[in-house]
């Protein structure tokens, strides 16, 4: 009996055409497309689009994250801000934050 050849998937004949891009490329290749990639797109939309998508996806990931997920990225990124700021700037968001919920208050 003959063989019967199988054709492949479009999303194999990708995955295996990203896998292969990616070794011969590598990682500032992806880096200097995905940089052209966000300038062109803040060229074409305004501050809206990017407030929606951004509730989109923050909407997303509530729905496939607890609230553990978001306490060690809170870590995370206040443990980052405290390597890369002094006493100035917490002095000035706090501030901003006394200010804004006085604010509330009035």
């Amino acid at each position: 009996m003959a063989k019967t050849e199988q054709k492949m998937s479009r999303a194999d004949a990708g995955r295996l055409g990203g896998e292969k891009t990616a070794k011969s490329r590598g990682k500032e290749f992806y880096q200097q497309i995905g940089k052209k990639g966000g300038t062109s797109t803040s060229k074409k939309h305004n501050t809206t689009f990017f407030q929606e998508i951004g509730r989109k996806g923050g909407s997303s990931t509530s729905n496939t994250h607890n609230k553990t997920f978001y306490q060690e990225i809170g870590k995370k990124g206040g443990t980052a801000t405290s390597q890369n700021q002094d006493k100035s700037f917490y002095q000035k968001i706090g501030s901003k934050g006394g200010s804004a919920e006085r604010n509330k208050l009035n």
